[in-house]
């Protein structure tokens, strides 16, 4: 089985069924991470038609400054998500600094409920590595994916240190830089992801499909000189490590053991 750390598969239009079929043909295991309220509730009905699919709740930092007025009307959402995300903090292509102290409220109320029902986070870190670990550690969020990480290699050592764990995703196909990032995640804590269907798109100009998670992973294992399968088991391991004990999620443990 395959593990899709991340993907946004609200952004399908009509070609949604085919996507759920290829995940389904192609035992992918997929983390729906929501942006907004809209989206979460799209997700919800989404995976009621393919049970691969994980549809968790979080506001994105560039809708943060809608919701910052009104925390407690995101409550509910929280209290029934079995993890949460996409939340984190973008201080790199969000260029308004004056929305800023937002997306720090927003993710703070997201991270004291995390550490409150022992959630996962699935985080967003652009620009903002330092302060997402700062406030990791403060709020004692000790089970993190940072998704398709780019940013100082100093940070992702700490992150890393701390214990969070990291998603490589279609960049790797294509970029120098991710590469060598790749190369540096421990064994232990490396994950997969798409971030489909913008991540292709933004990269190429085509909408990402679950297959090319095949094509990361060939290229994660050529990395590390490993063979595909090998590469396949680990980050399998590693993600049913990351929610072994995870109360809100034993029934995906049993579904990644089959």
């Amino acid at each position: 089985m395959l593990i899709d750390a991340h993907a946004h598969l609200d952004r399908y239009g009509a070609d949604l069924p085919r996507v759920l079929a290829e995940i389904s043909e192609r035992q992918i295991f997929t983390v729906a991470t929501a942006m907004d309220v809209p989206s979460y509730l799209r997700l919800l009905r989404i995976a009621e038609q393919c049970d691969l699919v994980l549809p968790i709740f979080g506001v994105h930092p560039k809708q943060a400054p809608e919701y910052a007025g009104g925390l407690s009307t995101l409550l509910p959402y929280i209290d029934e998500s079995p993890a949460l995300g996409e939340i984190g903090l973008d201080f790199h292509w969000v260029r308004d600094p004056s929305t800023y102290p937002e997306q720090r409220r927003v993710l703070e109320y997201f991270l004291a409920a995390a550490r409150e029902q022992n959630k996962l986070v699935n985080l967003h870190t652009k620009g903002a590595e330092r302060l997402i670990l700062d406030l990791l550690e403060r709020y004692d969020i000790r089970r993190a994916i940072v998704h398709w990480y780019s940013g100082p290699r100093d940070l992702l050592k700490r992150l890393a240190e701390f214990g969070a764990y990291f998603t490589v995703g279609v960049e790797v196909l294509f970029s120098d830089s991710i590469k060598t990032i790749a190369r540096e995640i421990p064994d232990h804590l490396l994950l997969t992801e798409t971030d489909n269907p913008g991540g292709l798109k933004w990269l190429k100009g085509v909408p990402g499909t679950p297959g090319v998670l095949a094509d990361v992973v060939r290229a994660l294992a050529e990395l590390q000189a490993k063979t595909v399968a090998e590469t396949e088991c680990l980050v399998r391991d590693n993600f049913s490590r990351l929610i072994e004990t995870d109360p809100w999620l034993a029934d995906r443990r049993v579904l990644l053991s089959r």
